[in-house]
């Protein structure tokens, strides 16, 4: 009985080990030197030179530098109106003419008494004379005592009584004058016209509230004339910009409305203080409209230059990677065909550009795959994918541009 067994752990032995032997011979040799990782293609540009300009953009309403109703000094009925919306406005145009028919009358009645109270003026002098003549003949007759005095006191009297019917003509008259005036005023203000104040320049017909035959009352609204040869921009500012904002800086417009075109204009005025709701601080930038292309109520874009930097060190954002918080870069060296990574200090980052701050940094960067890389890592450049970074993309840095915080 042991015999068998003895047998069965001999051949269970063989078979084992032949199994082990032939697993080695078949098993691939391990290498004396860890396999390199495949080099990885990757598409490179040169870091640049150039004008980044630390900007913010924010969105804002136009509104007319100055606007005023047009409207009637007296009640009447409308009977003419000489502008329409969109007209341009000289200072002192006639705007509209109402019914002057009443007026005229008081104007002609305020002549007429005024011409009464002129003859009852002369009357009163006539009079006023002749009783001159009488008090001195009165006293030439006293002195010669063939008067009494009661007689030349009659006589006193009489004069000053006419003395004064004449002081009184003359105030009625003035009087009268004054009214006449007043009706020639009431009747030239049934010629509305658009006055202002400041330099002669022109002004627009905003919206026209009546028609020719409407009846109004003093004040009541007819045009609104607008003056947009100025605009305002009207922005608001978060509480992190608003220290940075201050009159007289520089800005620069533009509006959908005309694609490529931007429009100078200047920081006019900065709210005090910041609106509790929104935190945030009301701005009006001054915006030159020589040729009346911008219009109030369009829809703006205005950009305000914080901060300049010239000929600074820049590279595409997108060649810029985080890691622990610390912004990273991979420098290519195109004879060794690896890459070195660097940590890197950015500063102002405008549009698709950053600055690099520190260190000092030259030579051809890693915009494409540096995902993929290591420090020392081997990359590969397909052929013609040197420098994705257009000349538009490095254009755009250039200009005015940003995002609103």
């Amino acid at each position: 009985m042991k015999k068998p067994a003895i047998i069965t752990v001999v051949v269970i032995f063989v078979l084992v080990f032949a199994w082990q032997i032939r697993e080695n011979l078949t098993r691939s040799p391990e290498p004396s030197v860890s396999r390199q990782s495949p080099p990885v293609a990757v598409v490179v540009t040169p870091v640049e030179k150039m004008t980044i300009r630390d900007v913010g953009t924010y969105s804002g309403t136009l509104l007319p530098d100055s606007e005023f109703i047009v409207a009637p000094k007296i009640a009447g009925r409308v009977e003419k109106i000489f502008v329409e919306i969109g007209d341009i406005l000289e200072q002192g145009q006639l705007v509209a003419i109402l019914d002057d028919d009443e007026y005229v009358q008081q104007v002609i009645q305020a002549r007429a008494e005024m011409d009464i109270a002129k003859a009852s003026i002369d009357e009163a002098r006539s009079s006023l004379n002749l009783q001159q003549r009488e008090l001195d003949r009165a006293k030439t007759l006293r002195e010669k005592k063939i008067l009494s005095e009661a007689e030349l006191d009659t006589a006193e009297a009489q004069y000053m009584a006419a003395l004064s019917r004449y002081n009184v003509t003359i105030a009625q008259a003035a009087y009268r004058e004054a009214e006449l005036r007043k009706a020639e005023v009431r009747l030239e203000y049934t010629r509305i016209r658009a006055s202002w104040n400041g330099e002669n320049s022109t002004r627009v017909v905003g919206e026209r509230y009546v028609d020719e035959g409407a009846m109004l009352s003093a004040n009541a609204p007819i045009a609104s004339i607008l003056n947009i040869s100025t605009l305002k921009a009207i922005i608001f500012v978060i509480e992190r910009d608003y220290p940075r904002i201050n009159s007289g800086q520089r800005a620069i417009i533009s509006t959908d409305a005309y694609p490529g075109k931007t429009f100078p204009g200047t920081i006019a005025r900065v709210a005090p203080v910041l609106q509790e709701a929104a935190r945030q601080a009301r701005v009006e930038i001054a915006v030159s409209n020589p040729e009346l292309l911008l219009k109030p109520g369009m829809f703006v874009r205005a950009q305000i230059e914080f901060d300049r930097r010239d000929d600074a060190t820049v590279v595409p954002i997108n060649a810029l990677i985080k890691s622990n918080g610390q912004s990273i870069i991979f420098l290519a060296d195109r004879e060794t065909m690896r890459v070195r990574r660097i940590p890197v200090e950015i500063g102002i980052i405008d549009g698709t550009m950053a600055e690099v701050l520190s260190p000092p940094l030259a030579g051809t960067i890693v915009t494409i795959g540096q995902h993929l890389l290591e420090d020392g890592a081997s990359i590969l450049l397909p052929e013609g994918k040197v420098d994705p970074v257009s000349p538009e993309t490095r254009q755009g840095s250039t200009p005015l541009t940003g995002t609103q915080p």
